[in-house]
């Protein structure tokens, strides 16, 4: 029997992030990004005196489409609070390729728990349901402390194989 698994927070909250999808992903010049961005380099939309955007509540007349349908589940204020202590890589520049890597390895993680912790609400049999918390429990490394261990083979297998449990739920339903 798989233990309970005590999820991170799968929420996004900018307020405990420090902007790091504005830094850490590239952007296209098209339509869901009117400006051209290479990854790990500072959205010139971000302003100079804090870590908002300074044309939040313009983004989608501005071109920026791709910044409001963009969620992290979480992944964004777990790098900044938990992996790095609340530092940001506007206090140290030396951070930035650091937490922008952390982010790239933890987003899909907590998006794969969001849509585990949704699959679990579903009508399956126990040994379905079993088998999506020995997922959500192996992509929860107990007290992680930096990026490497959520790289650890178990958690990245885990992720893996999540696509392949989610299909397999269709055939209950």
């Amino acid at each position: 029997m798989t233990p309970p698994v005590s999820l991170p927070n799968l929420t996004d909250d900018c307020s405990q992030c420090a902007a790091l999808c504005c830094v850490a992903y590239p952007f296209d010049a098209d339509e869901d990004f009117a400006l051209l961005k290479r990854a790990d380099t500072p959205c010139p939309n971000l302003s100079d005196s804090c870590l908002n955007c300074a044309i939040h509540d313009d983004l989608l007349p501005k071109g920026f489409g791709g910044c409001v349908a963009y969620q992290c589940a979480g992944a964004g204020q777990r790098v900044t609070q938990e992996l790095f202590d609340g530092e940001t890589w506007r206090d140290d520049p030396d951070l930035l390729e650091h937490m922008t890597y952390a982010l790239r390895v933890l987003r899909p993680i907590h998006e794969a728990l969001l849509l585990l912790q949704e699959a679990s609400h579903l009508p399956v049999p126990e040994s379905a349901k079993r088998q999506g918390q020995f997922l959500m429990a192996a992509l929860c490394p107990e007290d992680p402390k930096s990026v490497h261990d959520f790289e650890d083979p178990e958690v990245q297998d885990a992720l893996a194989d999540v696509p392949a449990y989610l299909q397999s739920l269709a055939t209950f339903l």
